[in-house]
């Protein structure tokens, strides 16, 4: 398997993997940028252009402050706010003290927050004003938090924005009685005189919580090594280098948001502008007048683009490189024609494939030779195996199993869960619980999650095979499937489906059926149609099919 994994590696692109200042943790980077880069723009927030020494001085001073409180090495503290400055201070101060970041996802609620806050024994959250009830509704019930650090998205904001701000976002700013401001703190707090020494390859930096499609959470503990592979890797697979503009809008609290959001804009020293939440008409306007040229997105972000009135008019020649992630739709060739032609030549492809344990982009899409329907190739010092459910043995190309990955984004274990970790971490490789093949050329197929397939009259069904030929549909906007009870078939598939809006009451369930049946095999064809307003997903996109099937 080895020799077909890097049979289409690019002949331009090096081998070995060079980190750009060394093997050091990713806020070291930060700290070096400030040195080397002053007064160059690192990230643009509607307008404020926050040069990397003000964004280092910012993070020094924070990290100063944590300190006092006694926070250090091994401390867990949470990030609980959208996107914005004071997420990426938090994640690096944190960091420069040997500290581990816990990134919990601003939809959380307060019997959520319990659980996460108990579970990683945080000791504390620095969260976003509008928040702050969640966290002050549960003090009492969690014996491990010591402080909380409140901040409002209008503290870095410029006098004159340059960009649409979410109007749900400009709260009067208010200090909060026995909380900590996070302005004031960076405002007249001394800088960390010396940052905490880091055992790159061992110690934890970040506890990622799995988004449980199978029981409770659990926090997947990373190093600050996984981070910076991870980084590097995704950098130099696709090439991005000095002189290039970025944006970033996914959620900075999901792992491939924080890659391409915290991670890939300091290790590089690229310009991002940086978006509190994914907004339609501020993404194209950004494009449009800082002409950013590399784009990361979840492929619904390039169908609301492409859908947007007036779109026609605007001017997004600027993109050259787009990767994006299928949740919610697929990344496929019309997909990808319909972008290029609207941004004259702009490359949409499949970003990569990954999950939380092991920092994500396991894979990456060469651009010379995309494979639409394919996660790509593996990327540097990646091991990938397709292993028989049956036997446990390695199955050859083309042939479906479980994937399992091994390279050094690999994580160390669940935070207090040793079964789990045994199950899922066996001599260095993770296995996933993913089905997918690899084909002849190393090029990596997900095929879906083993516990969501579809057993219907003996066969294997795919959720996502049945979404993806149900997507030529011309009326269909999104769409899931779900495995119902069947009494002849064991199980059957039922769509769950987001009609485009001009198709709304213009289609029936049983035309749609009808339409599947001509187009897929007797067992695979969907037998249910529900037409519902929209999918449940995550905050990054991904579609939760779990809370369907309480629906279906």
């Amino acid at each position: 398997m080895k020799d077909v994994l890097i049979k289409s590696w690019p002949k331009e692109l090096p081998k070995t993997l060079n980190y750009r200042l060394g093997e050091k943790p990713l806020h070291e980077y930060l700290m070096q940028n400030a040195v080397d880069f002053p007064n160059q723009p690192g990230y643009l927030y509607y307008g404020n252009t926050i040069t990397w020494k003000q964004l280092s001085d910012y993070t020094q001073k924070f990290a100063s402050f944590l300190q006092s409180k006694g926070i250090g090495k091994g401390d867990r503290i949470a990030l609980y706010m959208q996107n914005c400055p004071q997420y990426l201070i938090g994640h690096y101060a944190i960091q420069m003290l040997g500290a581990i970041v816990v990134p919990l996802n601003p939809m959380y609620k307060p019997s959520e927050l319990i659980y996460f806050i108990s579970e990683a024994e945080i000791k504390a959250i620095i969260s976003s004003q509008e928040l702050y009830q969640h966290i002050e509704s549960i003090k009492s019930e969690t014996l491990s938090l010591e402080f909380i650090v409140t901040t409002n998205y209008i503290d870095l904001l410029p006098e004159q924005l340059t960009l649409p701000l979410p109007e749900e976002l400009t709260i009067e700013k208010r200090i909060i009685n026995n909380t900590y401001d996070m302005k004031n703190i960076i405002q007249s707090t001394d800088p960390l005189s010396k940052t905490e020494e880091i055992d790159i390859w061992n110690d934890v930096g970040l506890l990622v919580f799995t988004s449980g499609t199978t029981g409770r959470p659990k926090a997947a503990m990373l190093t600050y090594g996984n981070a910076l592979f991870k980084t590097a890797a995704t950098v130099h697979s696709y090439r991005l280098g000095e002189g290039d503009r970025t944006l970033a809008n996914a959620p900075l609290c999901h792992i491939a948001g924080m890659v391409m959001g915290v991670n890939i804009p300091v290790y590089q020293a690229l310009f991002c502008v940086l978006f509190t939440r994914f907004d339609t008409e501020a993404t194209i306007q950004a494009i449009e007048k800082y002409k950013i040229n590399k784009f990361y997105s979840v492929a619904t972000m390039n169908a609301a683009i492409l859908n947007y009135p007036g779109i026609e008019n605007r001017d997004l020649s600027s993109l050259e490189l787009n990767f994006a992630t299928s949740f919610g739709m697929k990344v496929d060739e019309k997909l990808a024609n319909a972008w290029k032609k609207l941004t004259k030549g702009c490359v949409v492809l499949e970003a990569s494939y990954g999950l939380s344990e092991t920092h994500t982009c396991d894979t990456f899409m060469p651009i010379e030779k995309i494979k639409f329907g394919s996660c790509g190739i593996a990327t540097y010092d990646t091991e990938f195996r397709i292993i028989d459910f049956a036997t446990g043995e390695d199955l050859p190309p083309g042939k479906q199993g479980e994937i399992a990955v091994k390279n050094p984004g690999v994580f160390k274990g669940y935070l207090n869960r040793p079964e789990e970790t045994a199950e899922t971490l066996r001599d260095g490789w993770v296995y996933t619980g993913d089905i997918g093949c690899i084909d002849e050329d190393g090029y990596l197929y997900f095929l879906g999650r083993v516990k969501e397939m579809i057993k219907s009259s003996g066969f294997s069904v795919f959720p996502e095979d049945v979404e993806a030929l149900m997507s030529d549909h011309e009326a269909i906007s999104q769409v899931a499937c779900i495995g119902v009870p069947d009494p002849k078939r064991g199980e059957s598939v039922k769509a769950f489906i987001v009609l485009k809006p001009s198709y709304k009451g213009k289609i029936s369930e049983n035309e749609m059926i009808e339409w599947a049946k001509e187009k897929m095999a007797a067992y695979k064809y969907p037998r249910a149609i529900e037409f519902i307003d929209s999918l449940p997903a995550t905050s990054s996109g991904k579609v939760l099919r779990r809370l369907l099937k309480k629906e279906g």
